[in-house]
């Protein structure tokens, strides 16, 4: 059994990644409010070349969180984004379940 979490052996990922000579960002649930895919501190790495580990909602905003990550590699400017029901991204991207979440993305290194 193991004794890290998920969002730990998302990290190692990255820093692996990274390793490699990889550009990485992180994206990170820093807030939720009512029904959330996932839970607050919940990690989704993404490469550059496309690679992905983690996930910041079971799949539903994932595109749009990986779409940011390579912005954010590009300029290496941190970026908040705030999905929600209210918001009319979130029904598109399928976030129409009456939750709330705010994912920070950042470049790592």
């Amino acid at each position: 059994m193991s004794t890290t979490t998920d969002s730990e052996d998302i990290l190692a990922t990255a820093a692996r990644w990274a390793g490699e000579g990889e550009t990485v960002a992180i994206a990170t649930v820093v807030e939720t409010w009512g029904s959330s895919p996932r839970p607050a501190g919940s990690r989704l790495a993404v490469t550059a070349s496309g690679r992905i580990a983690g996930s910041v909602s079971g799949g539903c905003i994932e595109g749009t969180v990986a779409e940011v990550a390579r912005e954010t590699m590009a300029t290496g400017a941190p970026q908040l984004l705030d999905f929600g029901i209210t918001d009319e991204r979130a029904w598109e991207v399928g976030l129409a379940c009456g939750g709330k979440l705010k994912v920070f993305v950042e470049k790592l290194g």
